[in-house]
């Protein structure tokens, strides 16, 4: 019988004392939301993405520490039993492995003429008589793609001289999502994750549901209720928290069970459940990326003023249109007005809308001023308005950045009219974000 392990040695980096065996640990990864605005980008153009990954990502590095580990199993020294090795490389379960990896691909790719992104530090790009190869990295995971196949050939030519390579070729699974590239367009979904977590937890023989969660729905502590197990519900959340990279639909209902975390009762599992009826129901479905589609930057924002039962703080509900994600969580603080909830909240969706400006910018792609559609004409007017008033003196000074990004001409307050203005979505949305735009307008 024979045994494959990735890695036989593997150090004990919870023996490791910072300061003395190690420094910084911090080593950058792609946000999620980096990885589907590449995703869209490729497939806008009708580019086919490639990804790599490199064997033994850990061992490419010098390490600047002294560290020492004891002799491995099967290769101790009758000789010298008494002493342990000193290390050159770093080492899997090394506390600074992943940031000594990431140093190590950095200085390569940027002596080989790559530039780093102006925000995102995981992405490189390489422009080469007018064609561009886009670069994206997640540790050892390596997805990119090139204007010219000659320009993608060069580059993985050059990756495989210096790293060992174990996987080349069609981008197809990456971080858990299932990707599926053809000419019309590319569809990314995690059918194969959402079988297993419905397996894991006893669901995958129950009653399918049409709608996550039921509109009447008011979840709160809810004390007098039965506990119920406080590692299985956190359990189910995490397993939720990781599907809504593809599914949008599911992440009110999942950020409003979130909040019950530390005290879950019988009737927060029930509407965790629902969730889960759902998702047998949606399982193959994901999100849909067109080939040729327009790349028009949009953003909403709303707010619900206190709207949370226990501390009265409101929800914020932002959405930024590339073809791209939505999103909604609680504000931090409680809001004294309709109006500073939805400023807040348009503040949110604002930042969102910068960051990826910025980051479509390395792309190539240019942006005037960006429309941000919030339904609340006293929130436009504060923003337009520089005179403080009794509205706004007890709005944080942190999100009056809104006001100065409408000054410099970033973005465009419009004011968008519940079940009137939807004439301002159709056309620029694919028909799977129609029904979630709905729960903002």
């Amino acid at each position: 019988m024979v045994l494959r392990n990735k890695a036989r040695l593997v150090a004990q980096g919870f023996c490791q004392k910072e300061g003395i065996d190690y420094e910084e640990t911090f080593a950058p990864v792609a946000r999620l939301e980096a990885i589907r605005i590449l995703i869209a980008f490729a497939a806008s153009k009708g580019f086919k993405l490639q990804q790599m990954d490199v064997k033994s990502v850990f061992l490419n590095r010098f390490i600047e520490e002294e560290v020492y580990v004891r002799q491995p199993l099967g290769f101790e020294s009758a000789r010298f039993s008494d002493r342990v090795y000193k290390l050159r490389k770093a080492l899997y379960g090394l506390k600074q492995a992943p940031r000594v990896w990431y140093a190590r691909l950095k200085s390569f790719l940027l002596k080989s003429g790559f530039v780093m992104g102006s925000v995102d530090k995981t992405l490189f790009l390489l422009s080469r008589d007018g064609d561009t190869l886009i670069v994206q990295i997640y540790v050892d995971d390596i997805i990119f793609v090139g204007l010219s196949y000659a320009l993608v050939s060069r580059f993985a030519e050059q990756m495989s001289r210096e790293f060992q390579m174990s996987l080349m070729g069609e981008l197809q699974f990456f971080l858990g999502l299932q990707i599926k590239q053809g000419l019309e367009g590319t569809f990314i979904h995690q059918a194969k994750y959402t079988r297993d977590i419905l397996k894991k937890f006893n669901m995958g023989d129950s009653k399918p549901m049409t709608t996550p969660m039921s509109t009447n729905t008011a979840l709160d502590a809810d004390e007098d209720r039965e506990a119920v197990d406080q590692k299985e519900f956190r359990e189910m959340i995490s397993s939720l928290l990781c599907l809504m990279a593809t599914k949008p639909d599911i992440q009110f209902a999942v950020c409003l069970c979130t909040r019950y975390q530390a005290s879950p009762r019988t009737s927060h599992r029930q509407v965790v459940k629902r969730i889960f009826r759902y998702l047998k129901f949606t399982a193959e479905l994901g999100l849909w990326y067109s080939s040729g589609s327009s790349l028009s930057l949009r953003g909403f924002s709303d707010a619900d003023h206190a709207g949370c039962r226990i501390d009265r703080q409101s929800t914020s509900g932002t959405c930024q249109l590339l073809g791209t994600s939505l999103s909604s969580r609680k504000q931090a603080s409680v809001a004294l007005s309709t109006t500073e909830a939805e400023y807040i909240a348009a503040a949110s969706c604002c930042s969102q809308l910068l960051w990826m400006k910025a980051t479509l910018s390395d792309f190539g792609l240019k942006y005037g001023r960006i429309p941000l559609l919030v339904d609340s004409t006293s929130a436009i007017s504060v923003a337009k308005n520089p005179v403080l008033h009794s509205r706004t003196k007890h709005i944080d000074v942190r999100f009056h950045f809104l006001r100065d990004h409408y000054e410099k001409g970033d973005i465009d307050l419009i004011h968008i009219v519940k079940g009137v203005d939807n004439a301002l979505i159709k056309g620029e949305i694919e028909s799977q974000w129609i029904g979630l735009i709905a729960l903002l307008v």
